[in-house]
């Protein structure tokens, strides 16, 4: 992938984009997600031209920590990171709780959690170990 690459040799190369969204700028992100059991999902933005200005993989750490406690809503964590594999609602804390797959530096399996209010926006953060791959809990799952 190419930065000034458009559109169609995007998805020429990719394949059709599971998700796509709109960005303030007025260009679009196409995304290619590997949830609910994967842990990646590729990240290419388009300008208003079509033409790619940026490819990344958007689930790891440095993504996450762009997350704004207190400012960003439901709708900035879909855009910055598609649909997420898991989501919850903890009544006593009323918080609905996205939760995405992702490595930790390419070694460790792990969860990073979104949680939001009732009227949508960002509370808190939490990452946890991914109790799928811990061999305590294997027979659980």
């Amino acid at each position: 992938m190419q930065i000034g690459m458009n559109e169609q040799a995007v998805i020429a190369k990719l394949g059709p984009p599971k998700e796509t969204y709109d960005l303030p700028d007025g260009g679009k992100r196409l995304m290619w997600p590997t949830q609910p059991m994967g842990t990646t999902t590729t990240a290419v933005d388009l300008d208003t031209s079509g033409n790619t200005t940026s490819v990344r993989q958007v689930l790891q750490e440095n993504e996450f920590y762009r997350a704004e406690v207190n400012k960003w809503t439901r709708n900035d964590v879909l855009v910055a990171f598609g649909r997420p594999f898991e989501t919850a609602h903890f009544k006593r804390m009323d918080r609905e709780v996205w939760s995405y797959r992702y490595m930790e530096n390419n070694i460790y399996h792990m969860i990073f959690n979104f949680y939001f209010d009732p009227q949508g926006v960002l509370r808190q953060t939490q990452k946890q170990p991914d109790p799928k791959f811990d061999p305590s809990l294997r027979n659980r799952f």
